[in-house]
């Protein structure tokens, strides 16, 4: 609900709830890649947060978690480098059932200087999660370059952002960000503090739509009419270039005689208010056809998607199927033959004489005990190197870390002392034990390496099932930075599957909560294999040691997360 100090009042339609869940589709202005084109490979920026270059522009802003009814508190407002000059203040107020912001800006230059597409200013309330949700348009009141409003907001801790539209109705942001609020001295009332980082989508001409290409005109605007009657004819033409007219011909046509109806109120001097209403009507109709658009051009992409593969695998089952029948009568053929040499060679048996026989018999059972000797000796050459190299690379390892071996190799452990509190960072120890690793896991090339992440029972199952993920990521990484091949690793979490211990106590739990690099390979005998899959395998050469419980400096066991 928004209160404004502007001259007219507008009629606000209630939003379906497709209209709320649309929440997440694409900004109008985000121009999309070509189907042609290549994918960007992810980077790592900042902390290890995989962003893709061009296609994504992020974004850190301060997020206040606000007190709740204990008055008001002021925060700053600041212009981002796209509009320096601009500044302003807020006063924010938490109270029953929702947060109350009165705004107070100036220094807005109009957003077409942006490109033609940019007609109005839009208000987002940023979550520390990196949700928006659009608090309003922002419009002139009073001086030519002053903006005053006041909102309210159903949450409870966000950041607050001002980007540039083509028109009040959209659902995500763009990435013209020209202001954003900024923590005071004076602001009061702040329980924590969060750095919320946002995702944005990138700027781009709103004249290619979902990979689908239309030509738009530039709209040029005549100051005697209203800013909303333009802001309508903006919606309308980018809900077309997506292709509305054909995947939401209904609402399209309610959006079209809405905007009509604007511009004949328009063209012959109506009244000012009720042009207003009917192109607010009109953008908000056109955006819901936008959206209804994008969604039914995914369901359909989907769908062809399937249909595609599903041809693929009845091709391949085709292809099979033949394959089978002609090795079939290959086979035929072969137990044919076979049995024409049998007889063959029966026919020659008895020209022979029975001492020749016996002596070409015994020659070829003497051969047979020899190869088989030789085949014999050559397996049990191979299979005590694989062991002396296994035993080798075993005590290597447990120089740096415990390291067992068990059925699914040579078990490196890695306990969650060598990480933050609750955090997949790793310590300076950790780095120092992992690049030893890798320098010992580097002398024997070909070796396979499982990173596994586990925790103990304490946090909920998707709490732990993230944690014990990005603390495998995090030794996965490293050790890719440290040149170990990134071809020959893999890294998953298990949350709180798969104990070692008993997790009713503080030992239990501190052995439970560990990083397990699994080493694999024909070099050392032991094929890869999951968790859990090694009762069914045969016992290791020597039995598994028991995994010692994580011991941090002062010698007690570590608590529990």
């Amino acid at each position: 609900m928004i209160k404004s100090n502007g001259k007219y009042s507008v009629l606000v339609l209630v939003l379906a709830a497709s209209g709320w869940l649309s929440a997440q589709e694409a900004n109008p202005t985000e121009k999309p890649n070509h189907p042609d084109e290549a994918q960007q490979a992810p980077v790592e920026i900042g902390d290890g947060v995989p962003l893709y270059k061009i296609q994504v522009v992020a974004r850190d802003i301060p997020a206040i978690n606000y007190f709740h009814r204990n008055g008001p508190t002021k925060i700053g407002f600041e212009g981002t480098t796209l509009m320096p000059q601009a500044k302003g203040t807020a006063k924010v107020e938490g109270r029953a059932g929702r947060t109350s912001v009165e705004i107070h800006l100036q220094g807005l230059s109009p957003a077409n200087g942006f490109g033609p597409e940019y007609l109005t200013y839009v208000l987002w309330a940023i979550t520390p999660e990196g949700r928006p949700v659009n608090l309003g348009e922002v419009l002139p009141t009073g001086g030519k370059d002053k903006n005053e409003m006041t909102v309210t907001a159903n949450l409870q801790a966000f950041g607050l952002i001002i980007t540039a539209e083509p028109y009040y109705a959209v659902t995500m942001p763009s990435d013209l960000v020209v202001m954003q609020n900024v923590v005071e001295d004076r602001t009061q009332g702040v329980i924590e503090q969060i750095n919320a980082h946002y995702t944005l989508l990138p700027r781009g001409a709103y004249a290619e739509t979902a990979g689908r290409h239309s030509v738009l005109h530039p709209i040029t605007r005549s100051e005697r009419s209203p800013l909303e009657l333009y802001e309508a004819m903006n919606a309308v033409q980018i809900a077309d270039a997506a292709g509305a007219e054909k995947y939401a011909s209904d609402t399209m046509a309610t959006a079209n005689i809405s905007l009509r109806n604007a511009q004949d109120m328009d063209d012959h001097k109506g009244e000012r208010k009720q042009i207003i209403t009917y192109a607010r009507e009109a953008v908000q109709t056109a955006e819901d056809a936008r959206i209804i658009t994008i969604r039914k051009i995914k369901a359909e992409d989907e769908a062809a998607e399937r249909q595609a593969r599903l041809n693929a695998e009845q091709s391949a089952q085709q292809s099979q199927a033949a394959a089978q029948q002609s090795q079939a009568a290959a086979d035929q053929e072969a137990a044919k033959r076979a049995q024409a040499d049998a007889a063959a060679r029966e026919s020659e048996a008895r020209a022979t004489q029975a001492r020749a026989a016996q002596e070409e018999s015994e020659a070829k059972a003497a051969q047979a005990r020899a190869a088989q000797q030789a085949a014999e000796q050559s397996a049990q050459q191979a299979t005590q190197q694989a062991e002396q190299m296994r035993e080798r690379l075993k005590n290597q390892l447990n120089q740096v870390l415990q390291t067992t071996e068990t059925a699914r190799g040579l078990i490196v452990n890695m306990s969650d002392v060598l990480f933050d509190f609750n955090k997949y960072t790793l310590k300076t120890e950790a780095r120092e034990k992992l690049a030893k690793v890798s320098g010992i896991l580097l002398a024997y090339p070909g070796l396979k390496l499982q990173v596994e992440g586990y925790t103990d029972n304490i946090g909920s199952e998707e709490y732990n099932q993230k944690l014990s993920e990005e603390r495998a990521g995090s030794v996965r990484d490293y050790l890719g930075s440290q040149s170990v091949a990134q071809a020959n690793m893999t890294s998953q979490g298990f949350g709180k599957s798969h104990p070692i211990a008993d997790n009713s106590t503080n030992s239990g739990r501190a052995q439970n909560r560990r990083v397990e690099l699994v080493v694999s390979g024909d070099a050392i005998g032991i094929q890869e294999s999951a968790p859990g899959a090694a009762s069914e395998m045969q016992p290791p050469r020597q039995p598994a040691q028991p995994v010692p419980v994580p011991q941090n400096q002062s010698g007690t066991a570590t608590p529990p997360q």
